[in-house]
């Protein structure tokens, strides 16, 4: 069963607003780059979790490593088991 605490820190859709602040873009702009609506975009920087083709885009639309933010987290959190 997957720990509720493990993931509730965790904010992916902050991490792309924060983003988009950063770099001075709106919620349109970032529509036009991913070719959907601001309204979705909107809803994006809402949720936790993203989907992957959706993030790819955005990570290419930002310049930034989503993936690496979330594999970066993932090892904070993770034991480390000897392999």
């Amino acid at each position: 069963m997957k720990d509720q605490n493990t993931t509730s820190s965790f904010h992916l859709g902050s991490l792309i607003k924060a983003e988009l602040e950063r770099h001075g873009r709106t919620a349109a702009w970032l529509a036009r780059q991913v070719h959907c609506t601001p309204e979705n975009i909107y809803k994006v920087i809402t949720q936790q979790w993203v989907t992957m083709p959706l993030l790819f885009k955005i990570s290419e639309a930002l310049d930034h490593d989503f993936f690496k933010d979330c594999s970066d987290y993932l090892q904070s959190v993770l034991p480390n088991k000897p392999l």
